[in-house]
């Protein structure tokens, strides 16, 4: 083939994919085309690639589009570096005009990655236009990713005139007549108020009057879904204010937290609720501020809607703390959590209980046993499992203030019913909190009480269940220690009645277990315990428990390699043999597997 040809075959390969009919092989095609860049060289890819993609932009399949989008953002470097970032950009203000949401978020994340790397010369002659373009188009799609642009140039325009000019740009945008468009304003309003509290030497006064006027604009919205972006927006400006000092505005700050928490849309009062412990941090340094916030934070919690009562159920623990009056938790805060926890709805309940548990660190402990301490242990007896499974993973801060024992009588029943649940994704959830159960209650309580029922999950019928149990034992020797591996896991399994081994299922998940347990066991307890029970299992009659055994040898010599010359002559005169009987087994898999941990072996034995 000549030169030339080999020159033009990437591209012209990549032409040709992406003409094909099926969709699949043009997405494949696109995910390519920084391979092709790079075949190509700079040149080629600004004035041939780039041209040509520009051209696929304009017509094709929302799945290319999508693609196409994400893999420009990466390609400064294949057209030669920021100050050939512009050629990228044609490509994607098509892109960040498309219909399809995703093609259109794509686009805008990568124009915004090309815009970082533009000088900024670069960015005023071309970036800049391209946003004033998208800002001015007449669909609303254009509009839109033009408001995830202006963080891209927000702090690079130092010019007074060239900032406010950009301002009014995008204070047409939170009056444009389409909702999508003002809710992307009011998306982007706090990403902009951040990047001010983040350097503050670049605010101005004509700054903080544009960010009022704009807020304003996005609070006093008829559009209930672009008027609960006013809550972030919120949140912003307050930590502004904070970082800058200014206290000037906190009033009506305040006033359009306390509007927002009474709104008459239930979807204002819900983001209100789900943010309304980061809301309130803002004002945490001002005490009579705190009050005021109270009684809307009572209201939330006996709100009609569920999903409201949801999420501010959530935020209990996260508000009482600024509260800073114990009199107040017990005699305001506390009713409400005794209603929430019996609430009709049970996400509130279970929404509830993984938020509730910090309060008892608010009151004494006399008044946590006699109020707190009863609304715990009814949600431990919930007929939700979602519910107790929330509360047991939330009881280190209780068990550190009034002790376990005094839970001991609720949750024992609690995690039983839980480890016996007919859903196996119960199963597993409680599972996976046994760990951080253990740590708690020590290893003396879980021995008597807990430890069976570890076992007893290795047996589930379910095998995600059965993963789960050993992986939880991995755990729990992690957190007891080896000794306790070795003196209450280990014997119980090597002493299983013979009539539950001929099961494969049992005689499998044994195997396993002793894999995953070897690595922390002494040399002498894995050579006298461990490693006899493996060799008996290499002459399974199961070719799936053989090359499981095959694969178990090189973790167990790993082990025994480290104990001195005696274990690794027991290596040569026993592991060895065995292996080399699998290497013959009449079946494959069990001979593949054989030959390579044969391999590692001999490798960590050398």
């Amino acid at each position: 083939m000549a030169q030339a040809d080999q020159d033009l075959y990437p591209l012209a390969l990549l032409m040709d994919d992406l003409k094909n009919d099926d969709i699949s092989n043009r997405v494949e095609a696109t995910k390519k085309i920084d391979q092709i860049a790079i075949a190509l060289g700079p040149d080629r890819t600004r004035n041939e690639l780039i041209p040509f993609l520009t051209e696929v932009a304009e017509d094709d399949e929302d799945e290319v589009f999508t693609v196409l989008a994400e893999k420009l953002g990466s390609f400064v470097p294949y057209v030669g570096g920021a100050e050939h970032a512009s050629t990228i950009l044609p490509v994607l203000d098509i892109l960040a005009g498309a219909e399809e949401t995703i093609v259109r978020e794509k686009a805008v994340d990568s124009l915004n990655i090309v815009a970082e790397q533009m000088p900024d010369d670069e960015l005023f002659k071309y970036f800049v236009p391209l946003l004033q373009r998208l800002a001015s188009e007449t669909w609303f799609s254009s509009k839109v990713s033009a408001c995830g642009l202006f963080k891209s140039v927000f702090l690079r325009v130092k010019d007074v005139q060239s900032r406010v000019d950009l301002w009014n740009l995008f204070m047409t945008l939170v009056n444009d007549e389409t909702p999508m468009v003002r809710r992307a304003v009011g998306k982007n309003l706090p990403i902009l108020i951040d990047l001010l509290t983040e350097n503050p030497e670049f605010c101005t006064d004509k700054d903080l009057e544009f960010i009022s006027t704009t807020f304003q604009t996005v609070i006093n919205d008829q559009q209930d879904s672009v008027k609960f972006l006013a809550v972030d927006c919120l949140i912003s400006i307050v930590k502004f204010f904070n970082k800058k000092g200014y206290d000037t505005h906190s009033r009506d700050l305040l006033n359009s937290a306390l509007s927002l928490a009474g709104d008459e849309a239930w979807r204002v009062r819900y983001v209100v609720a789900d943010k309304f412990g980061e809301l309130t941090e803002g004002f945490s340094s001002n005490p009579s501020y705190i009050e005021e916030l109270l009684d809307p934070f009572l209201k939330l919690c006996e709100d009609s809607e569920g999903d409201v009562r949801k999420a501010i159920a959530k935020q209990v623990s996260y508000f009482s703390k600024f509260v800073n009056d114990s009199h107040v938790v017990l005699n305001k805060i506390v009713p409400v959590l005794q209603n929430l926890s019996m609430d009709e709805n049970e996400d509130v309940r279970a929404s509830l209980a993984s938020g509730i548990s910090d309060i008892v660190l608010l009151l004494p402990k006399e008044q946590v046993i006699e109020y707190v301490f009863p609304i715990f242990l009814n949600m431990l007896r919930d007929e939700i499992p979602d519910v107790r499974l929330n509360i047991i993973g939330k009881l280190k801060v209780v068990n550190e203030v009034i002790g376990i024992d005094m839970l001991t009588d609720s949750l024992l029943p609690a995690i039983s019913e839980l480890a016996k649940d007919s859903s196996w994704h119960v199963r597993l959830a409680i599972i996976e909190y046994i760990p951080i159960l253990a740590e708690q209650l020590g290893v003396d309580f879980f021995n008597s009480q807990l430890s069976d029922l570890c076992l007893s999950w290795l047996w589930d019928a379910v095998y995600s269940i059965r993963e789960a149990a050993i992986k939880n034992l991995q755990k729990l020797t992690n957190i007891f220690g080896s000794e306790w591996c070795n003196n209450e896991v280990v014997p119980r399994l090597l002493n299983l009645d013979s009539h539950m081994l001929e099961n494969f299922i049992y005689r499998i998940t044994l195997l396993q277990t002793f894999k995953a347990l070897v690595s922390v066991l002494s040399p002498e307890f894995v050579a006298n315990q461990i490693l006899p029970h493996v060799m008996e299992l290499a002459n399974d009659q199961v070719p799936n428990i053989r090359f499981n055994v095959a694969n178990t040898y090189p973790i167990i010599v790993e082990v025994l390699s480290k104990g001195g010359d005696q274990y690794k002559l027991l290596v040569t005169d026993t592991i060895y043999p065995s292996l080399k009987d699998l290497c013959e087994d009449p079946d494959f898999d069990v001979r593949y597997f054989a030959n390579k941990s044969m391999k590692k072996c001999k490798e960590i034995i050398s």
